[in-house]
């Protein structure tokens, strides 16, 4: 059984009998400004996530230092104990 292409029903459209919702687009509403708003939350959003994506990244090469410093002390004086 080959996947669903274009030409072939999926099971859904098989067992479903109602017609597709049929969907509205008003031409004579903002779109441009809507579209601009969206941009903006985006981009916002990107910027946020950037600036947390950073101080994480910022943390976590902190912890690694710290705790392979640890382990490098504990190692030593291990060694310096025989």
């Amino acid at each position: 059984m080959s996947g669903n292409t274009s030409h072939e029903t999926s099971w859904a459209d098989q067992w479903d009998y109602n017609p597709d919702p049929a969907v509205y687009h008003d031409k004579s509403s903002g779109r441009d400004d809507s579209t601009a708003k969206y941009k903006q939350k985006v981009g916002e959003g990107f910027g946020k996530t950037k600036q947390a994506a950073s101080t994480g990244i910022k943390k976590v090469k902190e912890g690694t230092s710290v705790g392979y410093n640890w382990i490098k002390d504990k190692c030593q004086k291990t060694t310096q104990k025989h």
